[in-house]
């Protein structure tokens, strides 16, 4: 039976920077993928309707491209779900994870600068608690322009103990972010081409590949009986 992966994002353009060669990957070996996203990423920004429908066409466009499925869970405010409380989040979350019964779940550090990643995490935990879905593992993924601008202190440094190899996707990663060609900018701006192959080199440099996407296991569940 292929595997069930729920990414949850808190933005379009989310699901690319922080797994984009990974999900092109899963896809084609046969996992069954399906992309959430908790808000639009334009709320905070102005001609908000008009960008709205620009960002939607374009996360629909990615998630076709990749082959895999798409949710829109709601439109909470840009850089403002801490706006919202923790439990309606959740609630939220709770209901797609109920819809799909997913094995595998992929979602933001909990370090992020970025507010509405944080609390993606923490809703993602919170409906994911032991008793109350069947998810065997949880992963949370790098986004650029927010998990390295964090300050690097304690549990908010992210330190991967999971890496995928992304030699032969590395140019679909880079061609999907294309896609959201407002969120590009000049290297060294970490949007950019030059900052996602670097990330990716780096990342490959630890793990001894060309190219890779780091992850760290937050939870795994084998629940097999011994």
């Amino acid at each position: 039976m292929n595997r069930k992966i729920l990414v949850v994002a808190a933005h379009p353009d989310d699901e690319v920077l922080g797994m984009g060669g990974t999900l092109t990957k899963l896809v084609k070996d046969g996992a069954d993928v399906h992309i959430a996203f908790l808000s639009k990423g334009e709320t905070s920004r102005g001609q908000k309707t008009a960008n709205e429908r620009l960002r939607t066409s374009q996360a629909e466009k990615v998630i076709n491209t990749i082959k895999a499925r798409l949710y829109w869970l709601a439109n909470l405010p840009d850089n403002e779900f801490d706006t919202v409380s923790l439990l309606q989040v959740t609630k939220i979350v709770e209901a797609i994870i109920k819809k799909i019964h997913p094995d595998v779940i992929y979602t933001h550090h909990y370090g992020d600068l970025n507010i509405d990643h944080r609390i993606a995490f923490q809703a993602v935990m919170t409906a994911c608690r032991p008793g109350k879905t069947l998810v065997k593992e949880i992963f949370s993924f790098e986004v650029l322009s927010s998990t390295e601008w964090q300050a690097k202190i304690g549990e908010k440094v992210f330190l991967p103990n999971y890496y995928v190899n992304i030699e032969t996707y590395i140019e679909d990663k880079i061609n999907l972010m294309n896609i959201y060609d407002r969120e590009i900018g000049t290297f060294p701006f970490p949007r950019s081409e030059t900052g996602i192959r670097t990330l990716a080199q780096y990342r490959g440099m630890e793990s001894g590949l060309i190219y890779a996407e780091a992850f760290k296991l937050i939870r795994s569940i084998n629940r097999e009986k011994i």
